[in-house]
């Protein structure tokens, strides 16, 4: 008999993909503002790092929030909410002049993210794939996100030069609501054991609570929090100004690229390209292998990237080979963290106990943005910060060791 198999690409999957492309599009490009906006109103570098840093956090605390009004009120719903906070916070932004106006609207846009991004859309794509596809879809919908982040900060640096900061502020709110579009695909059963269908959301939370492994996971999620919101921040600016010129007879310049600002925009993209492959190719690698050991190679592997970047000359050639090597690794532990956490605890509230480890994430997030900019305007450079996320990187390789990967309902009482 002729075995059937459970297509991979399912309109869930491309629906989900869709709206998590134009989301991640928009957040990857906020580093490309961080000098238009300082230098109009002459702020310093950590006003604007500081509301960076406060809408990744704002993303975090959102995540778990969004992820239980997807599990209680319907998936669509939550997604719909999300993409209408996220315009409005975009919008309002356009009109803030001072650093508290920018620091307290990025909590609108980072409630936004938290609806059209990670958590939300992961759990409806884990729950509608097939056993043998989860994994996979998984890898599919993360590498949409870098798929997004290839266009997004370069289309921000086009549109920069036609139009204020202000005005594509609001194109971008334009184009998150365009997403929703895409969201009559977003229908989604949910596979689940019977007793995973009668536990009580709180008696998941408290079973996975009392896991050590949850908390191992949670706690190396920050580093990867840490080090991808510190360069998706600040890695255009310190390009910009900590790169060696670029040689006008180069091959760079032969592509249009003939500042180091310019540089900087292409970097954040470069690093998306590499990721699409990087984050497939990782979660393919969980469907054979274990998890925790794939994110601890991930994490070390990133450690040393980092470490020997930081240690060479800022050049041109370095930048590009950073961003490509970099973003092979850059969300490739986004599949097997959810996939972990999927396994591990069942799809049922996969969406909540996903966005409470993703919060660990965005606490890495916030700190990365605030200390890069704060230790700018104290030293001058990225110097210090860099070593920080060097340090902080080796942490979370380590720490993932210890998970246990079996199953909470297969292990012995």
């Amino acid at each position: 008999m002729t075995r059937t198999h459970a297509p991979l690409m399912t309109p869930v999957l491309i629906g989900g993909c869709i709206i998590i492309m134009i989301s991640f599009a928009i957040r990857a490009s906020f580093g490309v503002f961080q000098i238009p906006i300082a230098d109009e109103f002459g702020w310093l570098r950590a006003e604007f790092s500081l509301a960076i840093a406060i809408q990744n956090l704002a993303w975090g605390i959102g995540q778990p929030i969004f992820g239980a009004i997807a599990e209680r009120f319907g998936d669509r719903r939550a997604i719909i909410l999300g993409a209408l906070v996220y315009a409005a916070g975009l919008v309002l932004s356009s009109f803030a002049v001072t650093p508290g106006a920018h620091q307290m609207l990025e909590i609108l846009v980072g409630f936004g993210i938290a609806g059209t991004g990670f958590g939300v859309i992961l759990a409806v794509v884990g729950r509608a794939a097939s056993d043998e596809n989860r994994s996979l879809a998984l890898g599919i919908a993360t590498a949409a996100g870098s798929a997004g982040q290839v266009f997004g900060a370069p289309v921000a640096e086009i549109l920069l030069g036609f139009y204020s900061w202000q005005i594509v502020f609001v194109i971008f709110a334009a184009a998150v609501l365009l997403s929703l579009l895409a969201l009559p695909m977003m229908r989604s059963p949910a596979p689940a054991t019977r007793t995973e269908l009668e536990q009580s959301m709180g008696a998941a939370l408290k079973q996975a609570f009392r896991d050590p492994s949850f908390t191992l996971i949670f706690l190396g999620f920050f580093s990867c929090g840490y080090q991808l919101a510190f360069v998706t921040a600040h890695f255009p600016a310190m390009v910009t100004e900590m790169c060696g010129p670029i040689a006008p007879d180069g091959m760079l310049a032969a592509f249009g690229i003939t500042t180091t600002s310019a540089l900087g925009a292409v970097a954040i993209s470069l690093i998306g390209l590499a990721n699409i492959g990087g984050t497939i190719l990782a979660a393919w690698l969980g469907r054979r292998y274990s998890k925790k050991y794939l994110l601890a190679s991930i994490y070390m592997a990133r450690t040393v990237v980092a470490a020997a970047f930081i240690l060479s000359p800022i050049t041109p050639a370095s930048v590009l080979l950073f961003s490509l090597i970099m973003g092979a690794l850059w969300l490739a532990t986004v599949p097997l963290t959810s996939g972990l956490i999927a396994h591990i605890y069942g799809l049922r509230y996969m969406g909540t106990l996903y966005g409470i480890v993703f919060f660990s994430h965005q606490l890495g997030s916030f700190l990365g943005v605030w200390l890069g900019g704060a230790l700018y305007d104290i030293s001058g450079d990225y110097t210090l910060v860099w070593w920080i996320g060097v340090g902080v990187g080796l942490f979370s390789a380590i720490v993932h060791l210890p998970v246990q990967e079996r199953a909470l309902n297969l292990r012995p009482a």
